[in-house]
């Protein structure tokens, strides 16, 4: 190598070195120094040629094109072929040669004149060794590596590609979207073919080539120049094989898990949606509302279809699905990219089937039960009620009193009315609901949403019979044969709805007739009196006036 002078630094703080009559000095040396020049390797480098006087006789930059050449090959002259030795990628040197390493007493032409001193400004701007082959630093490795890139694996990745001095030739960045390529089939350059070979998604690596394993002798036509290693700083976004299928993983299964989605189920699930690299696209959470769907029917895209065929409610999974059983090449415009795995953190809800029916559960019977509920009774229960995660919904035990209805007058939703059938007082049952028999699509406004499977354990606090089916009022006994008299109090020959609802407010209270329970006995009494008039002038005439076994025709009346 060269030996340093006494006084290395001149007044200018450059470094001067003296080697067999050659004068070096260092007029930029780069901090950090990857690789210096040997003998026998490639070089592009540019240079300004001058006489001691300053005048200048040759410039690569005037040419605008690097000198390229092997060291030590003597395909310099003996001067430039040891000063090149030792340089580092942007060093830059003055090189000042004695004629005896130069062009000697015969010069070059009319270019050099003989016995001519000359000075190189020189700039390296690459080195490669035909021995070269692909150099790969990473810098980051994520924590969690769970698959590689292997050949034939599709990747989308973003790139910075310099040249080794670390000119800018092209960015995926800037461009806005990731490189998509199979890898380790030709669809690359060599040297990027083999460098993305064992990448982790989000690891990180500095990929450097020689040539021959990039653009080669005449670089890419417009960026790159012939000769030029290149480099290029990676980061892997996703990584998937054509042959791939959904994989689960992160299973939470609850226990008991007593049934599990079929095709043909209908869903309700909260998801958190990302990419493989993590970046976040969308989440049935910010929306405040589960996703709902039917599954193995293709609603949803075929993986998630897939994804979700075997869970319980309750169960929580990671889905990982490739594009091709996504949203493929295309993508989904602005969130999706084109041909990008999708990972979905899933938490199942609640599910049914359309030909679900009420389920039933008597987790309490008493011992005697002489009368069971049937359609008419007039029943009082307490319930609590809840979603299938158990989101409560509703409890009577927090207004201190029972609910109560009348069996079969669709006063609550049918799958209550299932659940309240043949039941004891002090029976307790535990009810699932299916939202056909609940509340269905729509569900209730802030309470209850739309399709969901409800609980609810219910005890039978109270039952009042009811009347037979048809009838709003009965007799307890024998209905007098002078019952329009008895009812036409003035005697005037017609009944006024005060006097038909006296009388059959009296009947009640004497315990002679009964009125269904559970409904509002003025507004019974009102129907019934209408049913009488049958003229509608507001009276009843004898003409009118008829009992229910006189009439052809089933009314809700005496």
């Amino acid at each position: 190598m060269y030996a340093a002078s006494v006084n290395p630094f001149n007044l200018k703080g450059r470094i001067t070195m003296q080697h067999d009559d050659i004068i070096i000095e260092k007029t930029f040396v780069p901090e950090q120094c990857g690789r210096a020049v040997k003998v026998g390797d490639y070089v592009r480098y540019h240079y300004n040629g001058m006489f001691p006087d300053g005048k200048k006789f040759d410039s690569s930059y005037d040419r605008g094109s690097t000198y390229n050449v092997y060291v030590g090959k003597k395909q310099l002259i003996e001067g430039m072929d040891r000063a090149l030795v030792g340089m580092c990628v942007n060093e830059r040197r003055l090189v000042k040669i004695p004629p005896q390493l130069a062009y000697g007493k015969q010069g070059y032409g009319d270019i050099i004149p003989p016995d001519s001193i000359l000075h190189f400004d020189v700039l390296l701007l690459d080195v490669w060794n035909p021995e070269d082959g692909v150099q790969i630093n990473t810098y980051y490795t994520p924590p969690i590596c769970s698959r590689k890139v292997e050949v034939s694996d599709y990747v989308r990745y973003h790139y910075n590609g310099t040249l080794l001095d670390g000119t800018l030739f092209d960015s995926s960045h800037t461009r806005l979207r990731t490189y998509d390529t199979y890898v380790g089939i030709g669809w690359l350059i060599a040297g990027m073919d083999q460098g993305l070979l064992g990448m982790c998604v989000g690891e990180r690596r500095i990929i450097t080539m020689p040539p021959s394993l990039g653009y080669g002798e005449n670089g890419d036509g417009s960026d790159i120049p012939g000769q030029a290693s290149l480099v290029f700083d990676v980061v892997l976004l996703d990584l998937h094989n054509p042959r791939d299928s959904i994989t689960v993983t992160n299973q939470q299964v609850p226990e008991p898990c007593t049934r599990k989605t079929v095709a043909g189920d209908f869903v309700r699930y909260h998801y958190n949606g990302s990419l493989l690299d993590g970046t976040f696209f969308d989440s049935s959470y910010s929306r405040n509302r589960t996703y709902d769907t039917y599954v193995g029917r293709g609603y949803v895209i075929a993986g998630m279809d897939e994804g979700l065929i075997g869970v319980c409610i309750g169960e929580r999974r990671t889905i990982t699905i490739p594009p091709h059983l996504a949203y493929g090449e295309e993508g989904t415009g602005t969130k999706i990219p084109g041909s990008a795995v999708l990972v979905f953190d899933v938490h199942i809800i609640d599910f049914h089937n359309p030909s679900d029916s009420t389920e039933i559960t008597v987790t309490y019977k008493p011992e005697v039960c002489d009368k069971q509920t049937k359609k008419g009774d007039f029943v009082k229960y307490h319930y609590n009620a809840s979603l299938m995660d158990g989101s409560p919904i509703d409890s009577t035990y927090n207004y201190g009193k029972t609910y109560n209805i009348v069996l079969g007058a669709n006063q609550v939703v049918p799958g209550m009315e299932d659940g309240l059938k043949d039941m004891c007082v002090g029976e307790r049952r535990h009810l699932v609901i299916p939202p056909h028999l609940g509340y269905g699509e729509m569900g209730v406004t802030d309470e209850v949403p739309g399709s969901a499977v409800l609980l609810f354990d219910i005890e039978l606090m109270e039952v009042e019979e009811g009347l037979p089916e048809g009838y709003m009022f009965i007799w307890n006994e024998d209905v007098s044969p002078d019952l329009f008299t008895e009812m036409d109090v003035d005697q005037n020959k017609q009944v006024e709805p005060s006097e038909f609802t006296d009388y059959i407010m009296r009947q009640v209270t004497e315990g002679k007739g009964r009125l269904a329970p559970g409904f509002d006995p003025y507004r019974i009494i009102d129907n019934m009196f209408s049913n009488q008039d049958r003229n509608g002038d507001g009276k009843i005439t004898e003409a009118e006036f008829k009992l229910k076994a006189d009439e052809a025709a089933a009314h809700d009346e005496l």
